[in-house]
């Protein structure tokens, strides 16, 4: 390359955002995700077998997905073939793999195709890659920031082996910030950086594990105090917390209505409710409201925790959600937080039964798969015009006749137990007058 040209180059880096100027070009370089890329771990054995099969990345945003696929471009033998599934179609994807074939059969050198966000595609379009994935002509390489289990073709998912990233730790963020600050090269290490440790912790926590959005703003923070010129000032550049929370905007939570993040968050609320952590289940809470979830839809599945997990052992606690669910209609955010916070937390801090859940599931699969039970006669309406002539109410017993407000007679027609009160809460007293209940109707089946 000629001094020109390596001007140039030097120039068209320099204007370059930061996440890209200091991506990894080495395994040794890249940062976390050590599950699969660690020391004889299996992605990073099979890079250094050059045996990659197909394999889709799927995580966050700013977690290493782009990234370690030009690792793999850099280091494969294959020919790399990068595409995005959001700016091209069926043509483009055919002529890849035709020129995949011809590669193969001229000098049978294989091909990686790495295509980005391949959620985009369609299932027909997926369906394109299909035989050519299966057959070996290429080898595909899917980064996704959704759950392939539910946004790409199973017959692709089956042919592949998932990885999942996972956010980059604080300290893996914090170690990329000081790397690029101290990097003359790529970074931006020529303008005498002074960055605090308070600022690397803060943008390391709101960051929130996204590599992308610290560099940009450490990127921010530096260039901002440049002269009109472009020129570092006489004094170095200062960056401290004031700095580093003026360059970040309010952080951005990782959240789809509809995607991974809805489904993982609404259930681990559930859990924590059912597993009695009030603290758990606000912060969740919190969470899917700041990230902007349908309050109305977190007021009926705070309801229905109410109804399934603590049932009779506390009815207040449905008592309490419907009413959280009433005034989340009435007021709405931001006002609404504060009866859902009640409610959630009530429900965590109550006793649990799941028993009256139980007994609905029970009945209604007998319900589904055995016999329909006839109503006895006695428990038929009795009322209308002719009922006397087939039998129906006839030997009914009120059971308010009765000194104890309760008679021996048959309701079901068959002996089948479906509740059984635990000996929690509210739940205990029913249980004690159930038992009572239980032993007089034994008695009475006894006796007659």
């Amino acid at each position: 390359m000629d001094l020109f040209a390596e001007q140039r180059q030097a120039a068209y880096n320099r204007v370059q955002p930061l996440p890209v100027r200091m991506r990894p070009r080495t395994l040794d370089e890249f940062f976390g995700q050590e599950h699969f890329v660690g020391p004889g771990k299996l992605l990073r054995r099979m890079l250094n077998a050059d045996r990659l099969s197909s394999a889709i990345f799927y995580g966050p945003p700013g977690t290493g997905k782009t990234t370690l696929a030009h690792i793999i471009a850099h280091d494969t033998k294959a020919v790399f073939v990068e595409l995005n599934a959001a700016g091209v179609g069926v043509k483009e994807v055919r002529e890849v793999l035709e020129k995949a074939k011809q590669r193969l059969a001229s000098g049978g050198q294989r091909t990686v195709l790495f295509l980005d966000e391949i959620h985009r595609f369609n299932r027909a379009q997926q369906d394109i890659l299909l035989n050519d994935v299966e057959n070996g002509l290429i080898i595909l390489v899917g980064a996704t920031t959704e759950n392939p289990f539910f946004s790409v073709n199973s017959p692709l998912v089956s042919r592949s082996q998932i990885f999942q990233f996972q956010p980059l730790s604080r300290e893996h963020i914090a170690a990329l910030l000081r790397t690029a600050a101290g990097d003359a090269e790529r970074g931006l290490g020529r303008f005498r950086i002074e960055l605090t440790d308070e600022a690397v912790a803060h943008l390391a926590e709101t960051s929130d594990g996204d590599a992308r959005r610290a560099l940009l703003a450490l990127e921010v923070a530096v260039l901002s105090q440049l002269d009109e010129a472009g020129r570092p000032r006489a004094e170095p550049v200062m960056v401290d917390l004031t700095v580093a929370e003026d360059s970040i905007q309010r952080k951005a939570i990782v959240y789809e209505g509809t995607g991974d993040e809805h489904y993982d968050a609404a259930s681990a609320l559930i859990k924590s409710m059912r597993g009695s952590d009030p603290d758990a289940a606000v912060y969740w809470l919190a969470r899917m409201l700041e990230a902007g979830e349908d309050p109305r839809f977190l007021a009926r599945r705070i309801a229905i925790c109410a109804a399934e997990d603590v049932g009779n052992a506390d009815p207040m606690a449905l008592v309490v959600a419907q009413a959280a669910a009433a005034v989340t209609l009435l007021v709405g955010m931001p006002e609404c937080q504060l009866p859902l916070s009640q409610a959630a937390t009530y429900i965590a801090c109550a006793p649990k039964s799941n028993a009256s859940a139980v007994a609905i599931w029970s009945a209604a699969r007998d319900v589904r798969e055995g016999r329909t039970l006839p109503v006895p006669k006695h428990l038929r309406d009795g009322h209308y015009q002719g009922a006397s002539r087939l039998g129906h109410g006839e030997g009914y017993q009120y059971a308010h006749d009765s000194r104890e407000g309760f008679v021996v007679q048959d309701y079901l027609g068959v002996d089948k137990i479906y509740y059984s009160p635990t000996d929690r809460g509210h739940e205990a007293v029913m249980r004690e007058y159930l038992e009572k209940v239980r032993r007089l109707t034994e008695k009475g089946r006894a006796s007659s």
